[in-house]
């Protein structure tokens, strides 16, 4: 039986090499999606764990000794575990909250809470840090009356983190929650309800436990988040140490690249362990029965006591939203933040003279990896689903591995691996604008790989076949077939690449240069010198080209007939 199965095997794998040799640019184009992949995402990452293992060409574990052993290196990963714990809790709930009224409840103006759920998306997350510092630090516009209320406190620390990473995140665990509830068949509910069965019992015995691969899969993604930050803890953590920052820190600070490269690793070991619990095992149950396409959940006499709660959360999370933001929008035209609130267009002629460099640079480099990574990331899930080849669930596994991998990692990985010329990279890479626009394009294109793959599994093969039964070949077939039908998801893609490009921190903050900066670099170097004014200004300004860059791409989507929402583009 045995002899049997490798025959089977070596049989499926010679059709398969075969099949490849067919086609000879499909076979070229398959070797250098794995160069790219192997050079881009597993070599930076060899180097972060090769410099914590090997000094002066040998084996040496000080590093983890010294980590293990003094409090000093080991306390930021404890902090960090608490703060990943506790905002994907908080963010998981209010993720749920929210997806549970938009779905089970006639919330009114559901357009407007699902906006404000999900617009913390398009700012970069430190944004949030900042108008938390505006409303509440030494000089915050609501200090002086929370002072008269609960005495002396800092939102510097692990309760301002909490706070301002539960509001950029969550809108993770909403998106996530909200298809989960859409996809529970309303029938189930109904059926309980008929019966007799109270709201509050229908939920804990049917809604809850239907929606509990999806909550375990937001707490996970939020967790991995939370654990990966670096713009919020860089900006509000105080004395509260992360690993994120301190990895960064020693790296650029002390020049320590095997030390650094230590707590990268270090960092890097959760957030694998919850990626690959939610991609693997989370993912993979599912305890939804669907008979058909749901029509929406059926809203039977609603008590009371659902409806304050629920309606009174999302009321007070879109009101944290708006007052954040506006705060940021009323901050920009402030003159001396906390010192002269005199309202004055300066803040934006001045920082448009300071940044406007950063600003065309952030454009013009967010432009050029924008397209890139739609494609490539739309080409990779055409040969994940569509063609067999040896190789295919490792060139899977290492596509998705850089969504896993927190941005600190991701950005040592690269200035240790481009620093200087290599067997996989003759060139110099550092200080180029090459090194940020291929950053972007392999840390973005997770996302639109699954797009692509959610939409391919989607479409039946047999158009496909029957284009190639009928004399067209796979470039042909791709280009004119199976392209066109996949079109939104590629811009969805597209929206999901830019708005990261734009809003990128914590791995480019890394390999930015003299010559190449961005805008997220100059708007955390604002707030480092407290001119808060000018942050603001800078933070609406991107604010307002991610919107206008959204707003085009679903413009062209809705021109092909297929009307995608900017929220949905979004997830």
């Amino acid at each position: 039986m045995m002899n049997s199965s490798r025959n089977r095997q070596f049989h499926e794998i010679a059709g398969q090499l075969r099949l490849i040799w067919k086609e000879p640019i499909l076979f070229v184009f398959i070797i250098l999606i794995f160069y790219f992949l192997f050079t881009f995402v597993a070599y930076p990452l060899f180097q972060v764990i090769k410099y914590s293992i090997f000094i002066d060409g040998q084996w040496d574990f000080s590093n983890y000794l010294a980590i293990f052993s003094k409090r000093y290196y080991f306390q930021p990963f404890i902090n960090s575990i608490i703060l990943g714990i506790c905002t994907a809790t908080i963010g998981t709930i209010a993720g749920f909250i929210f997806a549970y009224a938009l779905t089970r409840t006639p919330l009114p103006f559901k357009s407007f809470f699902r906006l404000t759920a999900t617009f913390p998306i398009i700012s970069p997350p430190f944004v949030v840090a900042l108008a938390a510092i505006l409303l509440f630090g030494r000089a915050g516009a609501l200090t002086p009356w929370l002072k008269n209320i609960i005495g002396n406190y800092s939102v510097y620390g692990l309760g301002g983190l909490i706070l301002v990473e539960t509001i950029a995140y969550s809108p993770t665990a909403f998106m996530v929650l909200y298809g989960i509830l859409e996809a529970i068949d309303p029938s189930l509910e109904e059926a309980s309800m008929d019966l007799g069965a109270a709201r509050i019992k229908i939920f804990s015995s049917v809604t809850l436990p239907l929606a509990t691969p999806g909550i375990a899969s937001a707490w996970l993604l939020v967790f991995i988040q939370s654990m990966a930050d670096f713009g919020n803890p860089m900006v509000i953590s105080g004395n509260y140490r992360v690993l994120s920052v301190q990895a960064f820190l020693q790296i650029t600070g002390m020049y320590d690249l095997p030390r650094g490269s230590t707590l990268a690793i270090l960092l890097l070991v959760p957030t694998l362990i919850a990626f690959f619990v939610q991609k693997y095992w989370v993912s993979r149950k599912s305890y939804v029965t669907v008979t058909g396409k749901p029509t929406g959940a059926t809203i039977k006499n609603l008590e009371w006591y659902i409806k304050l709660p629920v309606y009174g959360a999302c009321l007070l999370y879109a009101g944290i939203v708006i007052l954040f933001y506006g705060t940021i929008v009323y901050g920009s035209f402030q003159t001396l933040w906390g010192v002269n609130p005199t309202l004055t267009l300066q803040n934006y002629v001045e920082m448009f003279e300071v940044g406007k460099d950063y600003l065309i640079d952030s454009i013009t480099l967010s432009t050029i990896a924008t397209p890139i990574t739609g494609i490539v990331g739309i080409f990779i899930s055409f040969l994940i689903i569509r063609k067999k080849f040896i190789g295919r669930g490792l060139m899977e596994f290492i596509s998705m591995l850089t969504f896993a991998v927190p941005g600190t990692v991701v950005g040592i990985g690269y200035i240790l691996a481009f620093n200087q010329e290599s067997v996989v990279m003759p060139v110099v890479l550092t200080g180029t604008a090459w090194i940020i626009i291929l950053l972007l394009v392999f840390r973005n294109m997770p996302v639109g790989i699954r797009s692509g793959i959610a939409a391919l599994q989607q479409i039946d093969p047999a158009i496909e076949e029957a284009s190639t039964d009928l004399g067209a070949d796979s470039n042909t077939t791709f280009r004119k077939i199976t392209l066109p039908m996949i079109a939104p998801a590629f811009f969805s893609g597209l929206a999901y690449s830019f708005v990261k490009a734009m809003t990128a921190i914590s791995a480019i903050i890394f390999v930015v240069s003299g010559q190449w900066n961005l805008i997220t670099v100059a708007i955390l170097g604002f707030v480092d010198n407290t001119q808060y004014a000018h942050a603001a200004a800078m933070s609406m300004l991107l604010i307002v080209i991610v919107l206008i860059a959204l707003g085009l791409i679903q413009f062209i989507v809705g021109k092909i007939g297929k009307g995608v929402r900017t929220t949905e583009i979004l997830g």
